[in-house]
């Protein structure tokens, strides 16, 4: 035990030092203040980040780590806990802050002008299946066992240029549906709040968050031409906006019997539009909107 402390404590030493580094040569402190993180007393924003963060690359859980360290941690868990839940502070803004400034910055430059660019959004289960009063837990379709369960939808976006992959932007989804929402909003939250904001977009359609986290990554001047997803999202109406964000889809479009494909002047369901094609080399039919 005792030749194991050493290596722990020169091993969080070092990860003390890159996240110092990395906030001071991304400048968290100024995208913090830029993104509505303020405190009046207390310790400052920047400080409470760079803990958390530091938290994560050490390999500590927050809540046994304030529990049995108590004497050591720097902070009282009562300041934790409201820095991460002030509904003041926008998260999104600070993530795509930082995010588009490494990618335009630190890691477009190293690659060619033929390097091809894309957005990747995925959306994957978050179960709370022992929760029973978090603010707007839903019954949320599990596509992996095909049955409902307790918690929420991640909606994730991410850039990549085909070798690094940086997370954009994230959603939490509820359900749009009030039956399978099995608790309701704080309705005490300021509207005028991102907190408020956020909730309100946790019981949008999915495919309106798709597009509105699209918009705001543009906004951010995020370099990329083509967006990836599966076939969850593959509607056309949902393609067609894409485009008019003048962005490429590249998808399994699935199988509707309303849905027709138009290929060699005819109209096609999916299913039969692999006829024509059987004979020719190729997985499948590709179709594209001009």
């Amino acid at each position: 035990m005792t030749s194991m402390l050493p290596e722990k404590t020169t091993t969080e030493n070092k990860s003390a030092n890159y996240v110092t580094n990395f906030f001071k040569e991304h400048k968290i402190g100024a995208a913090l203040r830029q993104s509505n993180f303020f405190k009046q007393k207390g310790f400052p924003c920047r400080d409470l980040l760079h803990f958390l963060v530091l938290l994560v690359f050490t390999g500590k859980n927050l809540f046994r780590y304030l529990q049995s360290d108590a004497e050591e941690a720097p902070f009282r868990k009562d300041a934790i806990y409201r820095f991460l839940n002030d509904c003041h502070y926008n998260w999104r803004k600070f993530l795509l802050l930082v995010n588009s400034q490494i990618i335009r910055c630190r890691i477009v430059p190293l690659t060619g002008e033929k390097r091809v660019n894309v957005f990747i959004i995925d959306d994957s289960l978050f179960s709370r299946a022992r929760s029973k009063t978090v603010e707007l837990l839903a019954r949320v379709w599990d596509h992996v066992d095909s049955k409902y369960v307790r918690g929420f939808r991640m909606l994730t976006l991410g850039w990549s240029d085909g070798n690094t992959f940086m997370p954009l932007a994230f959603s939490l989804l509820s359900s749009e549906k009030e039956s399978n929402r099995l608790c309701s909003m704080n309705n005490s939250i300021d509207k005028r709040t991102n907190g408020y904001q956020r909730r309100k977009e946790a019981i949008c359609k999915s495919t309106d968050v798709l597009l509105d986290l699209l918009k705001q990554a543009k906004a951010y001047m995020v370099p990329a031409n083509y967006l990836l997803f599966d076939s969850w999202f593959a509607f056309p109406g949902v393609i067609r906006k894409i485009r008019e964000l003048k962005l490429h889809t590249i998808c399994m479009i699935k199988s509707m019997p309303t849905v027709h494909y138009e290929y060699q002047g005819q109209k096609l369901t999916l299913n039969k539009s692999y006829t024509p094609l059987s004979g020719k080399s190729g997985a499948g039919p590709r179709f594209s909107l001009p």
